[in-house]
């Protein structure tokens, strides 16, 4: 058995020289393409083609997920090389914003933690930074109507998209469950895991805080209390994983957007994100939709929020399949243009890789 367990590691070892000789060559490769570009190296449609070629030849036994985020990490590190380009997100560090900042930049881009997304917006629009991720709606709690506000008014772009699932853990300072009395975290995070606080920690009382991260702050803190929150901030504070996935909806998930002062080139499976508005008589948000569907342009979302400009005036929020250069976006998008009474394109950006 030895001898076998030797040959096995053995045939490891010459696979990591392969890949260390291999991962050098493309980086390389990557500081030759950086060179050739005008302006940053990072392309958000070529990154996304990357990750979803490498998920079409994958035979496992490595998930798709491991994969993609295998793949993120050695993007980041060959964008490094070239482009210190910072991300700004909502902070503070331990928070499911900075996720999935990682999952999307991968974890060798420089970050910016903010204090709200108002903040993260004004970092963009000002070239403080090159990008922004926002949180712009969840699953189960609906929109974030923050971002759809700053959205309606900014000069920045849509020039990418995350989807993250959320993952609720259970974290303390101590090792026993039963001796913890208060529960910390944001509210949010409360409500997505209320049924399995009331079947597993009933005595212990729930404080909601500003946010995931403050709660983990507060809970290396007392070894009475725990928080809830993403994974991350237990090492960031020192605590122990006493619980994870406690989520009551398994399918939770977090869409963030990609702000930057430009949108980006088509990939192949792209979105476009509008916001607009029409008169407020029968029909019209039918007949405001009409384009789409004469050019058969399908829309994955449409939220309608109430404007700024006057009473029961409402502004939609559209998402749709294609990119704008796409011959039928762009004859839909002409056609929305001479009905609308307001149009703003968001810019087109790649879908998520999930």
């Amino acid at each position: 058995m030895s001898e076998k367990l030797k040959s096995i590691r053995d045939q490891i070892d010459a696979l990591d020289k392969r890949l260390v000789t291999l991962l050098s060559a493309r980086a390389r490769l990557a500081q030759r393409i950086g060179k050739l570009k005008q302006g940053g190296v990072y392309r958000p449609e070529r990154e996304a083609q990357v990750l979803w070629r490498a998920k079409d030849m994958n035979r496992g036994p490595l998930s798709d997920a491991a994969l993609a985020r295998l793949f993120a990490e050695v993007m980041s590190a060959c964008r490094a090389l070239e482009d210190q380009t910072t991300v700004a997100y909502l902070g503070p560090q331990g928070t499911f914003s900075q996720e999935a900042v990682l999952k999307h930049f991968g974890g060798l881009a420089a970050t910016l933690p903010c204090s709200s997304i108002d903040e993260v917006f004004r970092q963009v629009e000002t070239g403080t930074v090159g990008y922004g991720v926002v949180p712009v709606e969840n699953s189960t709690e609906g929109a974030i109507g923050r971002t759809l506000d700053l959205l309606l008014t900014t000069p920045a772009k849509v020039c990418g998209e995350v989807m993250l699932p959320v993952r609720q853990c259970l974290m303390a300072k101590g090792r026993k469950r039963n001796e913890i009395r208060k529960v910390y975290s944001h509210t949010q995070s409360l409500a997505q895991c209320q049924q399995w606080l009331a079947r597993n920690l009933r005595h212990a009382e729930s404080i909601p805080v500003v946010s995931n991260a403050e709660a983990a702050r507060l809970a290396s803190q007392d070894r009475r209390a725990a928080a809830i929150g993403a994974e991350t901030a237990a090492a960031l504070y020192g605590l122990n994983l006493l619980a994870r996935n406690i989520e009551d909806e398994p399918k939770n998930t977090t869409r963030f957007l990609v702000i930057a002062e430009h949108d980006a080139a088509p990939s192949g499976k792209d979105k476009t994100s509008l916001i607009m508005s029409t008169r407020n008589v029968p029909g019209a948000v039918h007949e405001l939709l009409t384009p789409l569907a004469v050019n058969r342009v399908s829309m994955t979302r449409l939220e309608s929020r109430p404007a700024r400009t006057g009473l029961w005036e409402y502004v939609f929020y559209v998402d749709i399949e294609g990119h704008q250069r796409d011959a039928n976006v762009a004859r839909a998008l002409a056609g929305l243009g001479k009905k609308a009474s307001f149009l703003k394109n968001l810019g087109s950006y790649p879908a998520a890789v999930t």
